[in-house]
């Protein structure tokens, strides 16, 4: 399973980064980002300009249970909860978030596309 995403992060939520954005125009942007993605906006020109990652933030992952299928893949239980949990629900080109939450997604929001 491979998933595209932006990270869109405020103050010192990102060990060693600091961003100049407050929490609340993180989560103005993340849901502009969120509504441009859905409407078919071209994804990795939103993760080239607006990522808090690196570009282009794709990522290999393989469910619990499973071994990985390459040298590059994540499990999905090294990720923050809600990035695996999503990742895991959305269809192949689909397009969901994770709303900044202390324990399952406490870096900021992730908008998050299923390539495969």
């Amino acid at each position: 399973m491979v998933v595209q995403h932006i990270l869109v992060s405020f103050g010192d939520k990102i060990p060693g980064k600091k961003s100049a954005r407050t929490e609340s125009e993180a989560r103005e942007l993340a849901g502009q980002l969120l509504e441009r993605a859905r409407k078919g906006e071209d994804f990795d020109a939103l993760v080239k300009q607006y990522t808090d990652d690196q570009h282009p933030g794709i990522y290999a992952m393989f469910n619990r249970g499973m071994r990985p299928q390459g040298r590059d893949e994540y499990p999905r239980q090294g990720m923050v909860p809600c990035f695996g949990d999503l990742s895991f629900s959305l269809a192949p080109g689909g397009i969901g978030m994770c709303e900044l939450d202390a324990t399952r997604s406490p870096y900021g929001w992730h908008i998050i596309k299923r390539i495969k």
